[in-house]
């Protein structure tokens, strides 16, 4: 019996299912690996790691979906609904390797990110090469091989559930990756842009990234995935969509302000990494829109420097905070949850889904992690 005041996450055991099928993958990785390669098993190691430290949001707002659109606990389909969490948790994973890559970030849930750690082992070996690029080159091929055990693992859930939901599932898993792909690619064209000169541009621009490359493919397309495997109509997806996109876009730009003011022990990053990294966030975007001339030049002077000092890190966060973007954030945060939950009591799913889906997007928009 799963305790009163457990994470929701973990009600109907569904983290523990999730990463019990996620464990069962890394066990078979382990000897076909080291098949190839004695020195492959590094990569199912690092793997492990990165998901390790997942919340299963995702795989969880997929199950409740599928519940409350008609599934039940004890129907011959659950396990292969929470092998389809198990998917979308590599599929995440995947995203993380490769996005870290492109971010040059040194840290993911409070341990170096995977091209930090090959390119320390390429130095510690005393390798032949550029470290950095070994361990670039590395994390790109831990994304790959997460893509494939992601499909590899919706694949083999397939088969469980009726062919037109199948299909209509696939649709949805696909359109997940390749948004999510060229959102990817939004953000790194975004970095490379001119930045403070129209701030409302900047604004619509972060937030277009947001929607592709985070708010659909962490909660609205795992809702809407979950509706499919019951054969939801296409009304009844898209009713998932209406609250399912609000509600990602909300934990997106509360994931923006963890950047910049969270608490390291919680959220596993320095506090100001996204500072460092120069992310053009809606955040920013509020900051340039309302600063004054002087706030706006040191913004644009300090944002992107990688070595910037904590002090300096702190002042910017202050300064951020001064313009009033972080209360403007808050706002659209509570409109968008707003917007979202409005939806969902409307779309009047099955109990107990309906409910733990709003659980789930209070958990997203509401943490500190």
């Amino acid at each position: 019996m799963t305790p009163p005041d457990a994470s929701p996450v973990d009600v109907e055991d569904v983290r523990s299912r999730v990463d019990a099928v996620l464990a069962a993958y890394l066990d078979a990785q382990r000897p076909l690996l080291a098949g190839l390669g004695r020195d492959s098993v590094a990569l199912v190691d690092a793997v492990d790691r990165m998901l390790s430290g997942g919340k299963r949001l995702r795989a969880a707002f997929c199950y409740w979906s599928w519940r409350a659109h008609g599934g039940a606990p004890d129907a011959p389909a659950t396990e292969a609904v929470l092998r389809v969490g198990a998917a979308l948790e590599l599929f995440q994973a995947a995203a993380l390797f490769h996005d870290d890559v492109m971010d040059d970030s040194d840290t993911r849930r409070g341990h170096p990110a995977a091209h930090r750690s090959f390119a320390d082992l390429h130095g510690r070996s005393r390798w032949n090469g550029e470290g950095r690029r070994f361990g670039d080159s590395a994390a790109i091929l831990l994304g790959d091989l997460a893509l494939v055990a992601s499909d590899a693992e919706f694949q083999r859930a397939m088969p469980a559930f009726p062919a037109g939901a199948a299909a209509a599932a696939r649709d949805v898993f696909d359109l997940m990756r390749t948004e999510v792909t060229v959102g990817q690619y939004l953000d790194v064209l975004a970095q490379a842009l001119p930045w403070g000169q129209d701030p409302a541009v900047d604004e619509s621009r972060a937030r277009e990234v947001i929607r592709a490359k985070s708010a659909r493919y962490s909660v609205e397309h795992p809702i809407v995935l979950g509706a499919a495997l019951t054969g939801a109509d296409a009304a009844a997806r898209s009713r998932c969509a209406a609250f399912g996109l609000p509600l990602g876009e909300a934990f997106q730009l509360r994931d923006d302000l963890l950047g910049v003011f969270g608490d390291p022990s919680a959220t596993g990053k320095p506090t100001g990494d996204d500072l460092r990294e120069g992310k053009r966030t809606v955040l920013v975007a509020r900051a340039m829109a309302a600063g004054d001339e002087e706030q706006r030049r040191l913004l644009s002077s300090r944002l992107g420097v990688r070595d910037l000092a904590d002090d300096d890190v702190a002042a910017l966060a202050a300064l951020i905070r001064d313009t009033g973007a972080e209360r403007d954030v808050e706002g659209l945060i509570g409109e968008l949850a707003d917007e979202g939950f409005s939806a969902l009591e409307a779309a009047r799913l099955h109990e107990p889904g309906a409910s733990m889906l709003a659980t789930l997007g209070h958990a997203a928009v509401d943490r500190q992690a």
